[in-house]
């Protein structure tokens, strides 16, 4: 992808911190607006620097739920009829149409944003998934097309995202203007890479969104790891992996997240040798068969699909995490603050171990770990002591 760069207005070289990530789940499927995402973000506007920010809403295309939603970035009105003419070729076009935005004097150099509804040509598939061949319709466009990348690639929901801080991002896409029952935001400082539109979290492949807060030392073996199964890392930046090997673990092999958790936060083998014998069979398995796909460095990640989401973080938890609860919602975030704008009334609050995968999915109220709820009946009793 040749299609790089903003130029980096506060003159930074490299950053080692920062970054705030939010995401959550009404587990009962009802729908929450984006003003309160875009504000729960913006809390954390100290973590970014202006070179990205973007925002994943899940449930929002429910008349066009059957199709792929491909959301696209061009340089230009030429390079967008140059991908119209791959796409009617490739795929059938249900519907498609400008991206809605507003024009907002924080944004500058915007590329042309188009989203097409997809899906393939039966005759197309050639034995594979409807998911497989948007995969690869999705790395081909984004490895051979220098003025078109696809940045959101899956159904009934949709990533939007690009250079600015998270009020203006979100202010852009009209993100208040959206519902949906689960979300998952990033408000960047880039690390190591450039600061450009397509490299803005959150990173979607179908109906993935990541969203990352760190850096991940392992990613040369990482990515040698995906692609040797078919991907391409495409997009200049470490988070992009994680999508893509938990397309291959959750979608691919079957695997549940708190396994997927298992593989990308490792516990060590000594840890392991101290486990009940059939878990310590499965977690040797899992290091054994993945070990590739093992995250260096530290990290904070939130991963989620349609109807599920997890929160983790590195094993020895470098890089913050809190998780809330109040009824069918769960929140995770790098901020309690952040998430006290998205539900004030929030009954449970905190602090994960490192490498503990935080679990949200439809349909399943979620629960409070029982470490945890041992601490809030102590500070009950203590309280009514004093």
């Amino acid at each position: 992808m040749a299609w790089i760069s903003v130029e980096n207005r506060y003159g930074d070289d490299k950053v080692l911190d920062a970054c705030g990530l939010i995401g959550f789940i009404d587990t009962s499927g009802a729908l929450h607006d984006g003003a309160s995402v875009v504000a729960a973000l913006d809390s954390m506007k100290e973590r970014g620097n202006g070179l990205g920010a973007g925002y994943a809403a899940y449930g929002i295309y429910p008349e066009l739920s059957d199709c792929y939603a491909l959301h696209v970035m061009c340089r230009s009105e030429a390079y967008r009829e140059e991908l119209d003419a791959h796409l009617r070729h490739r795929l059938t076009i249900i519907h498609d149409e400008p991206i809605p935005h507003r024009t907002v004097p924080g944004i500058v150099d915007a590329p042309l944003l188009w989203r097409y509804f997809v899906r393939p040509h039966q005759a197309q598939e050639d034995g594979q998934s409807s998911d497989d061949t948007i995969v690869r319709e999705v790395m081909l466009i984004n490895t051979m097309f220098d003025g078109a990348f696809v940045f959101s690639s899956g159904q009934n929901m949709g990533v939007f995202k690009g250079v600015g801080h998270p009020a203006e991002i979100g202010d852009y896409y009209r993100i208040d203007e959206y519902r949906a029952y689960q979300w998952t935001a990033h408000n960047r400082f880039p690390t190591n890479t450039p600061g450009w539109w397509g490299g803005a979290h959150p990173f979607g492949l179908l109906d993935w969104s990541v969203v990352h807060n760190g850096e991940i030392s392992s990613y040369g073996i990482n990515r040698r790891y995906v692609e040797a199964r078919g991907y391409r890392c495409t997009m200049k930046t470490d988070t992009e992996v994680i999508a893509y090997a938990a397309d291959l673990l959750m979608r691919r092999h079957g695997l549940s997240a708190e396994q997927a958790a298992r593989v990308f936060a490792a516990p060590l083998w000594a840890e392991i040798a101290t486990l009940p014998e059939t878990e310590q069979r499965t977690l040797t398995a899992l290091r054994q068969t993945y070990g590739p796909l093992l995250l260096n460095g530290p990290f904070a990640i939130i991963v989620a699909r349609n109807g599920e989401l997890f929160g983790l973080g590195d094993r020895v938890r470098l890089r913050p995490l809190s998780v809330g609860i109040k009824d069918d919602l769960l929140l995770v975030s790098s901020e309690l603050s952040a998430m006290y704008l998205i539900e004030r009334g929030l009954e449970h609050i905190w602090t994960p171990e490192g490498g503990q995968a935080i679990v949200g999915r439809l349909g399943v109220k979620p629960t409070v770990p029982e470490a945890v709820r041992r601490i809030e009946e102590y500070a009950v009793e203590e309280r009514s002591y004093a």
